[in-house]
């Protein structure tokens, strides 16, 4: 287990200096360790009905497992029943595959003190995933590029909100597609020292994630221990495709951790009603653990979910609505009963812009993230337009309500400091606080200072120019960007990756779809 930083709880709420200091560099913790209890929204009744569900769609439906005759083998001589694509289990036997897995483990950052540990109380933030347009106030919607790409690691890197590097942060649509995965894993590696993704887009692109990463920090310290995450996801409903069961086998063949993820449109690649749609997610998602398992018992890997709903009207999907958030709570409450480290939600949103409509309905998926005890939390900023568009402005957002979670998830802490009685002593009845020793003590820390929010009164506002929260964002994002430093690299390390990557490179050639 990963030791904290010295400074995990000391900075807990240190973003109240960015703002009394306007040059003090705020240092967030290398992640989050929860001092709030978990909610758990559902009884035990319900819960069992639900896992006794997932027991039957596995036992009496099955799954298929398509283009992977390995990945068959091994259910096949663990004992499932596999009859061509179609495997069945009986009740209780996904569980018991699942009992090697890791409770919590550290992901390492090439920066030790950026080293996460992901499951128990821990939560991770990092930003959001998989979008092939890019967006900002100045230029509109469009593709994705590699400077896209590796602006926002740059951002992330620089945000002390966000814990970790992320993966495909965004597509590079102008390299090719069976390259791109290269120049994102170095642009991770090279502009960040905060932990990063691989590519899952194929086994061997898989291979490749991990090989860089013996790479940066050695062959023997990658076997050892984790250092990548690969993001993979089931092709909803009840079919592991080969190219996602392979990618995660070389994952856990590395000891590297998959996330398992299953992503139901309730109503298009899940029933239309919550209950259904959890436990076909939780039958989906310990099936890929336990690929996970067979392949290398021991190996850490991480649930995952992203359930969603959609407009019945028209067919379109909607994200940050109410049910799938409650949804998640409820998938919270089932991978604790399994023992694993959870992903679930995000700042989900379909608006178009960053706006009200995005800001509500992130809050809410977002909300259901923290309280229903999400270790990793991927989508942490950017979400936008339903996930087809990755925003610069958006990204700031989000990031600010990151830091605001950090001091949500450090609770009320009780102490003779925070309990306040010399401040009782000193303002006499009618009195007033402003000046006491107490608050002059406490007051840089005493409470989040967003850096996006303006809280002067409507006078100075205008004077200032009236400006509102995505304008206000769009210059922080550029802000951020100019201050940018690069960390540090090894150069002979740095040599050995591009070397890799144009070698790769230059023994393909271009993919474009």
């Amino acid at each position: 287990m990963a030791t904290e930083a010295p400074e995990h709880k000391k900075h807990r709420r240190a973003g109240g200096r960015e703002r009394r200091d306007p040059k003090a560099k705020i240092n967030g913790p290398a992640y989050i360790s929860r001092n709030i209890p978990t909610y758990d929204v559902m009884g035990e009744e319900n819960l069992l009905k639900i896992e006794a569900t997932a027991e039957r769609i596995l036992a009496e439906v099955g799954l298929d497992i398509r283009d992977d005759d390995e990945c068959l083998a091994m259910f096949k001589k663990a004992g499932a029943k596999v009859d061509g694509m179609r495997v069945t289990f009986e009740p209780g036997h996904v569980r018991e595959i699942l009992k090697t897995a890791p409770r919590e483990f550290t992901q390492h950052a090439r920066n030790p003190q950026r080293s996460v540990q992901i499951g128990g109380k821990n939560v991770v933030f990092a930003p959001s995933y998989g979008s092939p347009f890019v967006m900002d106030l100045d230029r509109g919607r469009r593709y994705g590029t590699l400077e896209d790409f590796q602006n926002f690691i740059k951002m992330a890197y620089a945000c002390p909100w966000l814990h970790h590097s992320g993966g495909t942060v965004c597509e590079p649509t102008d390299v090719p597609v069976n390259k791109r995965h290269l120049d994102m894993v170095y642009a991770h590696m090279r502009y960040s020292d905060k932990a990063y993704m691989g590519s899952i887009t194929s086994e061997e692109r898989a291979e490749d994630s991990i090989e860089m990463s013996r790479i940066l920090f050695g062959k023997d310290f990658v076997d050892q221990n984790c250092v990548i995450l690969g993001n993979v996801n089931v092709n909803s409903p009840l079919l592991w495709d080969g190219t996602m069961t392979k990618s995660a086998r070389a994952y856990a063949r590395a000891n590297q951790a998959a996330v398992i993820v299953p992503f139901i449109l309730g109503g298009a690649m899940g029933p239309v009603t919550n209950a259904g749609a959890i436990a076909q997610a939780h039958a989906e998602t310990m099936v890929g653990c336990a690929i996970t398992q067979l392949e290398r018992p021991g190996a850490p890997v991480i649930y995952g979910n992203f359930l969603s709903s959609m407009s019945l009207r028209s067919g379109s999907p909607t994200f940050g609505t109410p049910e799938p958030a409650i949804g998640s709570m409820v998938i919270g409450q089932l991978a604790r009963r399994l023992n694993l480290p959870l992903r679930c939600a995000g700042s989900f949103t379909t608006s178009k812009l960053p706006d009200g409509q995005a800001m509500q309905e992130s809050v809410m998926s977002m909300l259901s993230a923290i309280h229903c005890g999400a270790n990793f939390i991927l989508h942490s900023a950017g979400f936008l337009d339903g996930l087809l568009s990755m925003s610069y402005e958006k990204f700031m957002m989000d990031a600010d309500f990151c830091g605001a979670l950090h001091s949500y998830l450090g609770g009320v802490v009780v102490d003779d400091n925070t309990l306040a009685m010399d401040a009782f002593k000193e303002v006499t009845p009618g009195g007033h606080y402003l000046g006491s020793a107490h608050t002059m003590a406490n007051y840089t820390t005493a409470f989040y200072d967003s850096s996006i929010s303006d809280n002067t009164p409507f006078e100075s506002w205008v004077e200032a120019g009236s400006t509102d929260s995505a304008t206000r964002a769009n210059t922080r994002w550029k802000t951020a960007l100019a201050d940018y430093e690069a960390p540090g690299m090894d150069v002979a390390t740095d040599d050995a990756l591009q070397d890799y990557v144009n070698r790769k490179k230059a023994s393909m050639t271009d993919q474009w779809y």
